[in-house]
């Protein structure tokens, strides 16, 4: 099968017939009570699938083939003509310089959210990260966001690792509570870092090689994330939510995210402001899985017990997708 017949075919898969009914199964009515829940469901259910756009490590430093300046005029303007505002998490350590002020300003501008990502991106489920550890960190970031008027107060963890004792996650959660935060959490996961990772490699081997290929396993990875996990919560829920897709600050975002958006309206997918899904009320949930994390779909399946079989873990990672682009010679 050429690449052109499997992105159609991804695209195609992800409306099909996963939106045609909304599913329900036992127990799933108490997940989520809230009758303003069950009005945005019905208000979803109206129309096409709802998500927006989430963008972690925003970095001076990028590879040797983009500028950060270059990247964010892509990006920006990319938003600019969807008039879409997107979240943007900011790890610290990646901007903390002159040119780091720079860069979110640019964005600021804009009108995009200037979210906390922790400032030197430590995995949280690590032993040797404690909870004070931890703590510490992400109070050092505050101050490299606070300056900006889009600041606002949702805290995303880096690796979506969220604590591997019960001690960790809760102490964590309530710390964000008490300065008034809450999780950004995503939806939609993948591994589009990878995929950059791939795509740099190779032209740092050769200068010229083609960049379209990565592309369109960009897209299509994604389409198949989204497919997997919306149908993932409908099942786990019984309706529909507004999601949040996350993807990174690297050069294939800045050269193709256009055309991963465009993909996505052709499967159905409406883009919205970020702060517009976060609103939604599966947002304020708060899965007591442990080790804690991953996707809140992924998260809320676990914890329903229910889906065992279809749950991987971790549940996104390079090791997933090497053996795919080791055999199409990406």
């Amino acid at each position: 099968m050429n690449r052109r017949r499997f992105l159609h075919l991804l695209e195609c898969a992800a409306v099909g017939t996963i939106g045609a009914q909304l599913t329900s199964c036992s127990g799933s009515g108490l997940l989520l009570a809230d009758p303003k829940s069950k009005r945005l469901a019905q208000q979803a259910h109206s129309g096409r699938p709802q998500v927006a756009i989430t963008m972690d490590d925003p970095s001076v430093d990028i590879g040797p083939f983009m500028t950060w300046q270059e990247a964010n005029r892509r990006l920006l303007e990319c938003f600019a003509q969807h008039r879409l505002k997107v979240a943007l998490f900011v790890c610290g350590m990646r901007v903390d310089r002159p040119e780091g002020r720079k860069l979110l300003s640019d964005w600021d501008k804009e009108g995009h959210l200037l979210c906390n990502h922790s400032y030197s991106h430590l995995n949280f489920n690590g032993a040797k990260v404690t909870y004070e550890r931890f703590a510490s960190d992400f109070a050092r970031n505050e101050p490299i966001i606070l300056p900006y008027s889009h600041q606002t107060p949702l805290f995303r963890y880096p690796l979506l690792k969220e604590g591997d004792t019960a001690e960790k996650r809760d102490g964590f959660r309530a710390l964000l509570k008490e300065h008034g935060y809450r999780n950004g959490y995503v939806t939609i996961d993948g591994s589009d870092w990878y995929v950059d990772d791939r795509m740099q490699a190779r032209l740092t081997k050769d200068s010229n090689a083609t960049k379209e290929p990565y592309r369109n396993y960009l897209i299509s990875h994604l389409l198949d994330r989204a497919t997997f996990y919306r149908q993932l919560a409908l099942d786990t829920l019984g309706h529909e939510i507004r999601h949040t897709l996350l993807v990174h600050y690297r050069p294939l975002q800045a050269l193709f995210l256009a055309d991963v958006m465009s993909a996505f309206e052709r499967a159905g997918w409406e883009w919205i402001n970020a702060d517009i899904a976060f609103k939604d009320p599966v947002f304020l949930r708060e899965p007591q899985t442990l080790p804690s994390g991953e996707s809140l779909a992924w998260a809320l399946a676990a914890e329903s017990g229910q889906f065992k079989n279809q749950l991987r873990y971790p549940g996104e990672d390079d090791v997933y997708e090497k053996p795919k682009m080791d055999a199409l010679g990406l």
